[in-house]
């Protein structure tokens, strides 16, 4: 991906009351399926007001000669001759209804997206369930990172590149529903995109050149920092953990100048290490290139701006990226080192592999100084979010009533995002005996809270803010899942955005 790109291109996406009537063999119709109320509990389709009587009785005809279930997320693939399409992909929902949130929708979308690989445009009544679920599921589903595969592995088809989504009317309101969907898919798929490029091809200069050109070709306000401008303006975290690799930090601010007269600001702060080996204090090399990921923060936080551009949010969004390599080198940083953080805080580095919070640091003092609302701040920071979370579970930290609304609304848009305290004793095992802080604990206790509580520290008084760690839920390292495959997953992008609509609408 050239940093002159224009971010991820989604397949488009239209709306339509019914089915086409031309017939398509290259076309597939996903429907979701049931577990059916007769004696041997075949499927049943599910939204099939789209469909007529006849073609239902075909494909429940042939899911049942297949004995599918309709059991949640699972896929079968039948011939529907008297459909216009090609083949019927019916996708499981289970069977108690009562279950069926936003998010069961999404996944099943994903599912049936990711066992379509090849198929270039679909139909499908999902949306007649729920139109944004549907279409952010299936575009999330067909996302696939291939830039760096060459003509021999490469694959030989474009991917999903058209959805039909299948609905009641097709008045503006459906549409504009669909296209905030996609919008919103798109960002998160952008995302991913800058998590999966290799550190090779994305260290700091070249991030902060993509996120500029991404910046500009959605109308927002630019500003990049090179270690230069870093070193004179006294950004002494972002310099300290950079200067230990060959390729020099950067510092980007993305605007979103869409506020009423009266309108809120909110700061977005995104960890940009675009790779992380520990420095001095090194990694165990055993699943060190997961750390490609460690700029999770900084590409989600990017996409979320851009998608606030997009959406015309009425409020003014201000992203501060800070970007960096972590490298072991004679010029880098070593434990032990004292390093003065942008707005006068000195701290003890006592380890070099707590990185993350020192860029945040410096990033958070500039953010504040804009005089924001609210600020979010987003980062694969601690190991500890794992232990205690799991891989899927981002914490979320801050300001409790702040906390509590970003957590409530990433559960409901899927991300599922928990709420977790900062207790006050812990600011005492971040003294230092020859600086203002030191930037780790010498328990191993509570390591993600530790990283919360220290963030605090650099928050303005006033300012209401949330910290969320996606150590885990940024890189999917296991097997793909839902609408979720391997690599950068763009956790947390719907989130943050979410958090944005709801202070538009609410204050």
């Amino acid at each position: 991906m050239s940093h002159a790109s224009a971010g991820y291109q989604a397949p488009s996406v239209s709306v339509a009351a019914s089915l086409p009537k031309r017939a398509d063999d290259a076309t597939v119709l996903i429907v979701p399926i049931v577990n059916g109320t007769d004696d041997d509990a075949t499927a049943a389709v599910v939204a099939s007001s789209f469909l007529d009587a006849k073609a239902v009785t075909e494909i429940e005809g042939a899911l049942k000669a297949l004995g599918a279930k309709g059991g949640t997320e699972q896929v079968t693939r039948v011939v529907a001759p008297l459909l216009p399409v090609g083949s019927v992909l019916a996708v499981g929902l289970g069977k108690d209804r009562e279950t069926w949130t936003p998010e069961v929708i999404r996944r099943a979308a994903g599912v049936a997206a990711r066992s379509l690989n090849g198929t270039e445009a679909v139909v499908t009544t999902l949306s007649g369930l729920d139109l944004e679920a549907a279409v952010e599921g299936l575009i999330l589903g067909s996302y696939r990172f291939t830039d760096f595969r060459s003509d021999k592995t490469a694959p030989k088809d474009a991917g999903l590149r058209a959805i039909t989504a299948l609905t009641a009317d097709t008045k503006p309101k459906t549409k504009d529903a669909a296209s905030r969907a996609a919008d919103i898919a798109t960002a998160v798929a952008t995302a991913r995109d800058f998590v999966n490029t290799p550190p090779s091809h994305l260290f700091p200069d070249e991030f902060a050149k993509r996120a500029e050109a991404l910046g500009k070709a959605f109308g927002l306000d630019v500003e990049v920092l090179d270690d230069k401008a870093l070193a004179k303006n006294g950004y002494g975290g972002i310099i300290g953990v950079g200067k230990g690799s060959s390729r020099p930090p950067r510092l980007v601010r993305l605007a979103h100048r869409g506020a009423k007269r009266k309108g809120k600001k909110v700061a977005l702060v995104g960890k940009g290490i675009t790779f992380d080996t520990g420095g001095i204090s090194i990694k165990p090399a055993a699943n060190m290139h997961h750390m490609t990921s460690d700029m999770g923060g900084a590409a989600a936080v990017i996409a979320t701006v851009v998608v606030a551009a997009k959406q015309k949010l009425p409020l003014d969004v201000i992203a501060t990226v800070p970007m960096a390599e972590n490298m072991p080198s004679s010029t880098a940083q070593r434990p032990g080192d004292v390093l003065t953080q942008y707005g006068g805080i000195t701290v003890e580095v006592l380890n070099t592999d707590a990185e993350g919070r020192l860029i945040l640091a410096d990033a958070i003092v500039r953010a504040c100084e804009d005089k924001p609302d609210y600020l979010i701040e987003t980062s694969t920071l601690t190991g500890a979010q794992t232990v205690a979370l799991g891989a899927r579970t981002p914490g979320v930290m801050g300001s409790d009533e702040f906390r509590d609304r970003v957590a409530a609304l990433s559960q409901e848009v899927g991300e599922n995002a928990w709420p977790m305290p900062l207790p006050e004793e812990l600011k005492d095992d971040l003294k230092s005996t020859v600086a203002d802080l030191a930037n780790v604990s010498g328990s191993r206790y509570a390591g993600m809270l530790v990283a919360g509580t220290y963030l605090r520290e650099f928050v303005a008084e006033g300012v209401a803010w949330a910290h969320i760690d996606i150590a885990g839920p940024a890189y999917n390292t296991g097997g793909p899942w839902g609408y979720t495959g391997k690599g950068g997953t763009g956790v947390p992008t719907r989130t943050m955005f979410a958090v944005l609509e709801d202070i538009a609408a609410h204050g």
